[in-house]
């Protein structure tokens, strides 16, 4: 029986090739792009891996039945050299494309073996072992430049919107409703502990009440619809609670939505951030401006839009939320969490969240809201 990727669906038979390594090189990638579409794994997946085989390759100056060993470790001390060397993580993630693309054409289900030995002499081998590829030995293995904001960088950052959109406004100039947008979309990153893409797509509708909290109205919670996939799935599905501490967030969300987002007409646009040519607010636009913004603040370059999820995380925290709460509103864990939601709900409703706060960044944003 066949299967997608097999080697008799890509190479056509009594063809003869000018180049033959080349073309079997080539119909090797097509075919384990095609056992990869049928698990149903995005191009965004795909398209990088296919990449980096073809970039290994033309470093080893050889084709896959003649790879060797010698060649990942060639290779890898290429990546390390000189001052743009990859990230341990980036390097490990090189390792596993390269050794599942050996264990693909390995796999006796797709006949690779057989026509290479038959057209070349010579067979694939698995050149990735545990001796010359990095192992996963930490949980973090980025760069310690990346950490949490501090909460007076968040009051830096936070105030620095706020005073922006009042100068743009005074100005008389365009650009108050994009100001109020910006603002808002980064405030609503750390409120609710999104990701980039989570945030981005983001419609009206996916503004839930929270029955524990009806003065948040509408405003009580965040449906998110595009979370991160796993190994070829649906985008991921939650529903992020609003937490007191932050609730701040929640009165310029509202402002947002029932005052500034209206003067864009966006008519039966369901999308909660637009651009002011009614159209969504890409993921690339959100980083462009969050750099910008961060550099006006005079913030340092290597706290990121998604060092704003790390401080969710951290000050919840801090702030004596469970452990498996907090899981729960970043979705890093899918398992039954009825019971532990009710507690986070609970502790919603029962506490007095004023005194953990950090006081500077409650106050003055209460104080805010409170003029407009």
């Amino acid at each position: 029986m066949s299967v997608p990727g097999s080697a008799h669906l890509v190479l056509a038979p009594g063809v003869v090739h000018l180049d033959e390594p080349s073309a079997v090189f080539e119909a090797m990638l097509s075919g384990w792009a095609r056992q990869q579409t049928s698990r149903l794994l995005a191009d965004a997946t795909i398209d990088p891996r296919l990449s980096l085989v073809r970039r290994f390759g033309e470093f080893a100056g050889s084709h896959p039945w003649d790879w060797t060993a010698g060649d990942v470790e060639d290779f890898t001390a290429s990546l390390m050299a000189g001052d743009d060397r990859l990230a341990p993580s980036t390097i490990r993630g090189y390792h596993l494309t390269l050794r599942l693309f050996c264990d693909y054409l390995l796999d006796g289900r797709y006949g690779w073996v057989g026509q290479c030995e038959e057209r070349f002499g010579a067979i694939p081998s698995q050149v990735c072992h545990d001796y010359n590829t990095a192992a996963h030995l930490v949980d973090y293995e980025g760069r310690p430049e990346r950490r949490p904001f501090t909460y007076d960088e968040l009051q830096t950052l936070f105030d620095f919107l706020d005073s922006r959109v009042e100068v743009v406004a005074r100005s008389g100039r365009k650009g108050a409703l994009a100001a109020m947008r910006d603002a808002q979309m980064v405030k609503t990153a750390y409120a609710f502990g999104l990701r980039r893409r989570e945030l981005c797509f983001l419609d009206v509708a996916d503004l839930r009440p929270n029955p524990r909290m009806p003065q948040w109205g509408t405003f009580g919670a965040v449906h998110v619809r595009y979370a991160k996939s796993s190994r070829g799935s649906a985008p991921r599905r939650r529903t992020v609670l609003a937490v007191p501490e932050f609730d701040w967030a929640i009165d310029g969300l509202r402002q947002w939505v029932d005052q500034a987002r209206p003067l864009l007409r966006p008519g039966p646009r369901q999308e909660l951030w637009l651009t002011e040519r009614n159209q969504r607010v890409s993921a690339k636009t959100i980083d462009k401006r969050f750099a910008f913004l961060r550099a006006q603040a005079g913030l340092p370059a290597d706290l990121t839009l998604h060092c704003l999820r790390h401080s969710y995380v951290t000050h919840l925290i801090e702030f004596g939320y469970p452990e498996r709460f907090v899981t729960e509103q970043v979705g890093h864990s899918y398992a039954s969490t009825t019971a532990h939601l009710h507690l986070g709900v609970q502790r919603l409703q029962n506490q007095d969240p004023a005194g953990r706060a950090p006081a500077g960044l409650r106050n003055k944003h209460q104080q805010r809201n409170a003029h407009h």
